[in-house]
């Protein structure tokens, strides 16, 4: 006999308390797996503190069996996320789960039902919750951590979403390098002096919000044309600002100029996940104690580059187009200084080519593979096993 698996639609904190702590459970015996910060998670999945719900319909699920929570899923619409008119795209995301088949089914058939209500004709996924956030599934690089804003899934899970119909729509990479070492001919230009009309400057703390305004203006541009792009709106800069301010050095901020005007920047932030592994995503009561004099103090080996660009204006300027390299080259100097010893570079679209060959001039290295998956919404999902669906009300704004 079929145990029946109950689908909880996510409404109020108790909730979204027991949808947030799935994933901790289910990986507590990986030793890879980093628990996040319980406070940053909870901000991040509400509508009053995190503005992706401003321009989002966001819902939550979770999967209930044997009077226990098995499993979780998202299903969000993003009205500023390119997607193509003719069969507009809904997104799934936060998929976590136990290894069962039919939790598996019961989740995406839940999510899937609620996409195709709202005219949606295909799903992809996972993304948490945004294609600026957290996306795709880990497929490879198991036999490591996740650096900070990054995932990290039981190895079974990609065989289950694949079950139900699932394909690759992109895969995207995250890069390892230590101290960047270049070519010879790139580290002979940049012995040199800047070429004539170029600025190399690093954030200006007394000018933050000014300075990471210019930082999307010049994000939204350079990552217009990139698959699935959405732009970042004013509110989510201004959320941004206030999220990366306590943990990131100013002089792991880079910003080039060309003729005066804003082309480019580079963001390396210390990787937060090596101050945070043995929390259990608590700060008290000495969690707080422990994370400051971990970074402040300590310090972290370890940094990620989450973020970076070059307005596209300025791509077939010679200055433009060494651009990059002079910004890897700020970071590497001053990541030095730090104590920042190696980096990642994530994530890197797969089709990228231009990023990836900057890349491996300097011999980082692909180590982990995130794919982001698809599925037309055509005939329902049929689940392999009995589910009754509790709350059918929609609660977009958690």
């Amino acid at each position: 006999m079929t145990t029946e698996i109950e689908i909880i639609a996510v409404d109020g904190k108790a909730l979204l308390e027991r949808f947030i702590r799935v994933p901790m459970r289910l990986m507590a015996g990986d030793p890879r797996y980093i628990a996040p910060l319980m406070f940053e998670r909870r901000e991040a999945l509400s509508a009053k503190h995190n503005p992706f719900f401003e321009h989002a319909d966001v819902q939550f699920w979770l999967a209930r069996k044997d009077g226990r929570d098995v499993g979780r899923i998202s299903a969000q619409i993003d009205h500023l996320a390119r997607t193509d008119p003719a069969a507009p795209a809904g997104y799934f995301g936060m998929i976590a789960a136990e290894d069962d088949a039919d939790v598996f089914a019961a989740l995406f058939k839940t999510a899937e039902d609620w996409l195709r209500a709202r005219g949606r004709a295909q799903v992809l996924g996972p993304f948490n919750l945004s294609i600026n956030e957290e996306v795709g599934l880990l497929i490879d690089g198991f036999d490591s951590a996740p650096m900070v804003m990054m995932g990290h899934d039981p190895v079974y899970t990609a065989a289950r979403i694949e079950a139900l119909g699932y394909a690759k729509a992109k895969d995207v990479f995250a890069y390892i390098s230590d101290i960047p070492v270049f070519t010879p001919g790139v580290q002979a230009r940049l012995e040199r002096p800047l070429a004539p009309g170029v600025v190399l400057r690093p954030v200006r703390m007394d000018k933050f919000n000014e300075d990471v305004n210019t930082l999307v203006e010049i994000l939204n541009d350079a990552w217009a044309d990139n698959w699935g792009a959405a732009p970042v709106t004013e509110a989510e800069t201004k959320h941004l600002a206030e999220s990366i301010r306590l943990i990131l050095h100013p002089r792991l901020v880079w910003f080039i100029e060309i003729d005066g005007e804003a082309a480019g920047f580079i963001v390396l932030l210390p990787n937060l996940n090596d101050a945070i592994h043995d929390l259990k995503g608590k700060l008290l009561p000495f969690g707080w104690a422990k994370l400051l004099w971990r970074l402040k103090v300590k310090g972290v080996k370890r940094g990620r580059v989450p973020l970076m660009g070059v307005k596209r204006k300025f791509a077939r300027d010679p200055r433009g187009r060494f651009a990059p390299f002079a910004l890897v080259d700020a970071i590497r100097r001053e990541g030095v200084k730090v104590g920042i010893t190696s980096a990642e570079y994530s994530w890197i679209l797969e089709d990228n080519e231009p990023m990836r060959h900057i890349l491996e001039s300097f011999t980082a290295r692909a180590y982990k593979t995130y794919r982001i998956y698809r599925k037309d919404l055509g005939a329902g999902l049929q689940a392999t096993s009995q589910y009754s669906s509790r709350d059918e009300n929609d609660h977009e704004n958690i």
